[in-house]
């Protein structure tokens, strides 16, 4: 830009000279002149062109690929064959991610391969009707809870498993961003995968956990359910305070709800209410997360549970619970190799006052995450009882905790 200036204030000097010199403009053909005159409109024109060039363009159409690609190295004190083997790695996923837009219509999209199944985490058509509102249709990120993640670590806190915690859905969503203001609205029809009567080869084979059947007394908890039941015509409401404290200082106290119905193929069998209350502290490079959340599950026949299914497998929970998160996180930044960032956090989780079961689920998770280059690494000791993936089941009642060693490594691209 300063190139761009000198060179056009030269020439218009150049002509200034010629305008204020008596003998000189007497010399001065008309033709000259208008020469001079393009000459100069042509270095603009070559200068306009240069800076537009370097100007990065903002609006410009087209769809951004990416994706990561993650293994994963786990060593259980619960199971003694692994243990013998000094734990076990394993392909954890691959998974390709589309963002962009054509024209007016924004286009978000990620697919996700594991080892034993494939799904969707979402997919979705957007449109900014204005700078602070979008529209999204089709499956869509439910809002509930602190967003975008009630948690630092790479197990998600326990509400991930109750489906109350980064679920997704096929619907309509519209959400509202301001400094001060975060507010969002979806209706949700039914689960990704098509509700009741959807066509895929296993209610399971989904990213999160969404209601699939009711348990009945004398099932195991991990059991094909005899009752089907799927989630149908949800509402949802998110709203969430921001305040700016300065000094790189800031909170934000929210609420959530959700209102929804269930369906077994031909009439209606129950309904749902989930509430939350949230909020988010920032200071410096702390942040602490906190949480409440309570939901009840109603149903019209007599029931122990409710199955969801996720990751290629049936599981229960009870069907009425709360829910008590707490985590702190410091995002330390560094220069040791290619490791940019060290965050350090402690997760803690606790599913309470469960219908039909005493035991508590309790779940903490105390690791680092390991920013380096491309690479993006958890490291976690999870220390749990009666959680998923960590020996038991939200319905299990033991009263004894399982330790889980957990390192996941990704590239992302």
């Amino acid at each position: 830009m300063k190139y761009g200036i000198s060179r056009t204030s030269v020439s218009l000097f150049v002509l200034v000279g010629v305008f204020s010199t008596p003998t000189l403009a007497q010399q001065i053909t008309l033709e000259e002149l208008r020469e001079q005159v393009e000459r100069v409109r042509a270095e603009n024109q070559e200068l306009k062109e240069k800076v537009d060039s370097i100007a990065p363009a903002q609006d410009e159409d087209g769809i951004t690929v990416g994706g990561a690609v993650r293994f994963q190295y786990v060593y259980e004190d619960y199971n003694t064959g692994q243990k013998d083997r000094g734990g076990d790695l394993d392909f954890d996923i691959f998974r390709i991610d589309l963002n962009g837009k054509m024209g007016d219509v924004i286009l978000s999209a990620q697919y996700r391969w594991f080892e034993y199944m494939d799904a969707f985490r979402h997919a979705y058509f957007g449109y900014n009707f204005t700078d602070e509102w979008q529209g999204q249709v089709g499956i869509v990120i439910q809002p509930f809870g602190n967003m975008p993640y009630n948690s630092h670590n790479y197990f998600f806190s326990s509400n991930f498993y109750l489906g109350l915690e980064d679920n997704n859905g096929a619907g309509v969503r519209f959400t509202k961003r301001t400094d001060v203001w975060d507010l969002d609205f979806a209706f949700i029809l039914n689960d990704e995968l098509g509700g009741v009567d959807g066509a895929t080869v296993s209610k399971t084979d989904r990213y999160n956990y969404d209601v699939v059947g009711i348990r009945l007394p004398g099932e195991g908890a991990y059991d094909d359910p005899t009752e089907v039941a799927a989630e149908n015509n949800t509402f949802m409401a998110r709203v969430a305070r921001k305040w700016n404290l300065g000094e790189d200082r800031s909170f934000e106290l929210g609420g959530s709800l959700q209102a929804g119905d269930f369906h077994d193929g031909t009439t209606s069998i129950g309904d749902r209410r989930n509430y939350a209350i949230h909020g988010i502290y920032r200071t410096g490079r702390w942040e602490f997360q906190g949480q409440y959340s309570t939901y009840d599950y109603d149903f019209e026949i007599a029931d122990a549970g409710v199955v969801l299914g996720a990751y290629a497998y049936y599981d229960t929970i009870a069907s009425s619970a709360d829910s008590y998160t707490a985590n702190v996180a410091y995002s330390k930044p560094v220069s040791i190799g290619p490791i940019s960032n060290l965050t350090f956090y402690n997760n803690y989780s606790l599913i309470t006052n469960k219908r039909d079961y005493n035991e508590d689920t309790v779940m903490n998770v105390l690791g680092v995450a390991v920013t380096a280059g491309g690479m993006y690494t958890y490291v976690d000791l999870v220390t749990a009882k009666n959680q998923p993936f960590v020996g038991g089941a939200m319905v299990s009642e033991s009263d004894s905790y399982n330790t889980r060693f957990n390192i996941n490594f990704g590239y992302y691209f």
